[in-house]
């Protein structure tokens, strides 16, 4: 049984920091959730999964699930609970780990088949709503989502577990120049909407008005401060949700489920 001071413990133990995981272009997957789509993910040859660390109690409610990793060749290891809290970033631990390459790909490659549907994230710094996010744009059929600025790594845990897998679903790429991923989107023919909760228009006129009905690229900035005025210069319009209510605001993760939800209806019902 590996304990924390095993050298490939040690070294799974880096992948909680990004750092460790830009370094070896790999990171952890917790949970059983996580886990099964990893599998899946590496058994559709999209990527791989180097290894799962499982605590002995984690391996008795997840016999089904180890046996299909060792099936498909990748090494089972158990380990201590201290070992198995030391690759954990939440409060109690699940057992079970799976080290995975990094899921992100090129620019390029996220956008190369004809997207209708796209979530980008600028400037986005809270794990969970980016987990949340990705999850939504699963949900909703999005095509791509798409980190850019100082955008959190989705890689990090708790956007891995807030995602539920879906961080395997879906294309995913990151580029730390936003003006990039904006011209990429535009290349693929996509239209630029920003979500500003101090735009002129609404969602619902913008609806009635016939404009979401073609290739959209939804555009969400940061919890606290949304996209700056520079940027909402760069895209073809903005729209704010309606908020019937009293309410004076939507977060992050809400609103964007509103507004590709809307996209994903109007696309479909067209």
């Amino acid at each position: 049984m590996f304990t924390e001071r095993t050298p490939r413990v040690v070294a799974a133990r880096q992948l909680t920091r990004r750092t460790g995981r830009d370094r070896d272009r790999r990171f952890l997957a917790e949970g059983a959730q996580a886990v099964r789509e990893a599998l899946a993910w590496a058994d559709a040859g999209r990527g791989a999964v180097h290894e799962v660390f499982t605590t002995a109690v984690a391996a008795q409610r997840n016999a089904e699930l180890l046996d299909r990793a060792l099936d498909q060749g990748i090494p089972v290891s158990e380990v201590t609970d201290k070992a198995a809290d030391g690759l954990s970033e939440t409060v109690s631990p699940q057992g079970l780990v799976a080290v995975c390459d990094l899921v992100d790909q090129p620019l390029r490659d996220a956008l190369r088949a004809a997207p209708a549907l796209v979530a980008v994230l600028v400037g986005v710094s809270d794990p969970g709503n980016a987990g949340t996010v990705l999850r939504v744009a699963d949900a909703a059929g999005a095509d791509a989502v798409l980190l850019a600025g100082d955008t959190v790594d989705p890689h990090n845990g708790k956007c891995v577990r807030a995602s539920t897998g879906s961080l395997f679903h879906l294309p995913v790429a990151r580029s730390r120049d936003t003006d990039a991923v904006l011209a990429a989107c535009r290349e693929a023919g996509l239209r630029l909407v920003a979500a500003d909760g101090y735009a002129e228009h609404d969602l619902d006129q913008a609806e009635r008005a016939g404009e979401l009905a073609g290739p959209t690229a939804w555009v969400f900035g940061s919890e606290a401060h949304g996209l700056p005025d520079e940027l909402l210069a760069e895209t073809d319009t903005a729209l704010r949700v309606p908020i019937h209510g009293q309410a004076e605001s939507l977060n992050l993760a809400t609103a964007a489920a509103v507004c590709l939800y809307t996209s994903a209806r109007v696309q479909r019902s067209a």
